[in-house]
């Protein structure tokens, strides 16, 4: 039981990949927002440069993954 329930968490397609990425960049994008609201000037700017490029490396990480193991 408890691998039927684990296989819902593994991210097995392309598509499911790119739904993931999808939102946590949402997610980014708000917070970059929230630290303009917070931090407004230079330093607001570079927080919310900073929340993008951490889902780039991510979904960088998740697109490999993925097609790896679909070559296995």
């Amino acid at each position: 039981m408890w691998t039927k329930i684990s296989s819902l968490f593994v991210i097995k397609t392309k598509f499911e990949a790119f739904a993931v990425i999808y939102a946590l960049a949402l997610g980014a994008v708000e917070r970059g927002v929230h630290y303009l609201s917070q931090y407004p000037g230079i330093g607001g700017w570079l927080l919310f440069a900073v929340c993008p490029i951490a889902v780039f490396m991510a979904g960088a990480r998740i697109l490999d993954s993925v097609e790896r193991n679909a070559e296995a």
